[in-house]
């Protein structure tokens, strides 16, 4: 196999681990940046041969969205130059790992697909001395810590690598703003640091993607989709931590789907300021069973937990849910005013003017507002109806709850928790 020089990018990629590397101490290293960078193929054969620099007879971890991913992108291409090196590599294809000797020594690297929440469970229990985490802006975050918290032998590392997301992304605010304090080596690349990719082929590149995905996959950033709903949304000071100790009352909003997605959002207020402190989001199709309203009542009663709430409003087309909570008698029940348009409006009033705010925590409506866009059709005045279930459950709370809507309340309930009362 035929290479070219390796650019300083790649190169430092290479060896940052090395004792003659001034970032030999961090402990990890994160890669991310244009498509087709060379940035997968050097951080692969780099953590292979960091692992047999430092460990023998221990195990490790290669991860993607997918088991395929993994083999398409990692251990595919760099299993033919580990063999010219001189590594011996036998691949358990059933139990998903690689067997791989080098003089003497021999580790094993078990292979890891992470497309959603479930995928945690696969890695938990493990003891590993080091994780390489490809497309890692792609996996649920709950896969990726389940699999740093994995790294528990001494001397263990991080290995990151990915192609940019939208700057509210978890990996983008928690990882690469913070790399220096989480003592991690940052490394971007763009389409100019991977010397094996011709000239001609950036170009056609370059020619093929525009507005945000041309940032994205050929520049690099971390930029908001073109046309975002609230575009606002991208700054880093959009989200807050959830404010400590008690507050005044509290609210549920509720997007209510079985087939679609389930969004229901706990509220509490302090200071004229209502809180998204909370949150429940099911997603049928990723999680591969439908729940029922009884179900998704139960998860209503987990996240309210003990407070009293002020109401709890719901989507005016979802009369069996509706019903289910009027039937428990636990919570004042109020159907939703549905203009979206105008809750949009409203919507985007209320988070610039800091009369509502939206907490880290709440995962699935932070990643939402970085996906949720205009329909780009001529004349189209609409949000495309993907990503919007937590936009809708915000939407809901603002025009039902926060501007005064309480006047189109319907039921009432006396809560029982904590011998409240609620009165409209």
């Amino acid at each position: 196999m035929k290479f070219k020089p390796f650019s300083k990018k790649q190169m430092l990629a290479l060896c940052w681990w090395d004792q003659g590397s001034r970032y030999k101490d961090c402990d990890a290293v994160i890669c991310d940046g244009a498509v087709r960078s060379g940035k997968t193929f050097c951080m692969a054969i780099s953590f292979v041969m960091w692992a047999f620099y430092r460990f023998s007879g221990a195990s490790f971890a290669i991860c993607s969205k997918t088991i395929r991913s993994v083999r398409r992108n990692v251990t595919t291409p760099i299993l033919p130059v580990l063999k010219e090196m001189g590594f011996s590599v036998k691949e358990n294809i059933s139990s998903n790992y690689l067997q791989i000797a080098y003089k003497g020594r021999e580790n094993r690297f078990y292979l890891f697909g992470g497309k959603d929440e479930s995928s945690a469970s696969l890695i938990q229990g493990m003891t590993l001395s080091g994780v390489l985490l490809d497309e890692v802006a792609l996996m649920p975050r709950s896969f990726v810590e389940q699999a740093l918290a994995r790294c528990s032998v001494s001397g263990s590392k991080f290995w990151f690598n990915c192609n940019p997301e939208h700057p509210a992304h978890w990996f983008y605010t928690n990882w690469i703003k913070k790399a220096k304090e989480k003592k991690a080596l940052y490394i971007h690349f763009t389409m100019k640091d991977n010397p094996a990719l011709a000239k001609n082929v950036r170009e056609r590149y370059e020619q093929m993607y525009s507005g945000s995905f041309y940032r994205r996959f050929v520049k690099g950033e971390w930029t908001a989709v073109t046309g975002a709903v609230y575009p606002f949304m991208d700054r880093e000071d959009a989200f807050c931590e959830v404010p400590k100790g008690e507050f005044e009352e509290y609210a549920v909003s509720c997007d209510y789907g079985t087939v679609n997605p389930a969004s229901f959002g706990l509220w509490g207020k302090r200071s004229d300021v209502w809180y998204r402190i909370d949150e429940y989001y099911y997603d049928s199709k990723k999680e591969g069973a439908q729940r029922t309203d009884e179900e998704h009542y139960a998860a209503l009663e987990e996240l309210a937990g003990t407070r009293c709430l002020r109401a709890v409003v719901v989507d005016p087309s979802a009369a069996s849910f509706i019903e289910v909570i009027k039937r428990h008698k636990s919570y004042a029940v109020i159907p939703a005013k549905n203009s979206v348009t105008d809750g949009i409006r409203r919507v985007s009033s209320a988070l610039r003017e800091g009369r509502i705010r939206i907490c880290e925590c709440c995962r699935d409506s932070v990643r939402e507002f970085s996906l949720y866009r205009w329909d780009e059709k001529e004349g189209a005045e609409i949000p495309v109806k993907e990503n919007d279930h937590a936009m809708d459950d915000i939407r809901y709370f603002v025009t039902t709850i926060l501007e005064d809507g309480a006047e189109d309340f319907v039921a009432f309930a006396a809560d029982r928790r904590k011998s409240c009362e609620v009165i409209f």
